[in-house]
């Protein structure tokens, strides 16, 4: 191999290796992320990816009404807890649970299933949720919100757990 050759190699490689380096550190569309808190002496934390609005019509579109939805995207999203706590009055024991939710125009289902680590969805769009390992479902309304969420987040605060995205926020009680 001439120098030239060599030369050529080598700034090929090096461009490659630099795009896939920039790529895996910042080309997800919904990087995945953490909340965490304590609720009452319980630890909480939520893993979950976060999708972002990007000029689409969320609630009724790409979230569909009456529809289970994984409650993020990619993996379905991991609740935990380190204490048994009450969810909207109901007893949840501590444990790792994914987060599923049927949302509808007045009122979202919540559920907390026993299956963990599993995609989102199928590869025919459906949701993985096994109704079979529900453990917990608490109804809720969502509320509007002042401003539009871009990216989808979930907060943990002494009062219990909140999904906020595009121009809503459904809360669920937490003791």
């Amino acid at each position: 191999m001439n120098i030239k050759n060599l030369k050529t190699a080598v700034l090929t490689f090096s461009f490659l290796l630099v795009s896939t380096t920039i790529w895996a550190q910042g080309g997800q569309a919904s990087p995945a992320t953490t909340a965490k808190g304590t609720i009452n002496g319980a630890n909480i934390t939520i893993n979950y990816s976060s999708p972002s609005v990007k000029g689409r019509k969320i609630w009724g579109g790409l979230v569909p009404y009456d529809k289970v939805w994984r409650a993020g995207a990619n993996e379905a999203t991991v609740f935990k807890t380190d204490k048994k706590i009450m969810v909207g009055g109901k007893a949840l024991a501590a444990g790792s649970y994914s987060i599923y939710i049927i949302p509808g125009e007045k009122t979202w289902e919540i559920i907390f299933n026993s299956q963990t680590g599993q995609w989102g969805i199928t590869h025919g769009g459906e949701s993985t949720l096994v109704p079979g390992k529900d453990v917990l479902t608490v109804t809720v309304s969502p509320v509007k919100t002042k401003t539009v969420e871009e990216h989808m987040r979930y907060l943990v605060t002494p009062k219990g757990i909140a999904l906020v995205w595009d121009n809503l926020m459904a809360s669920v009680p937490v003791k």
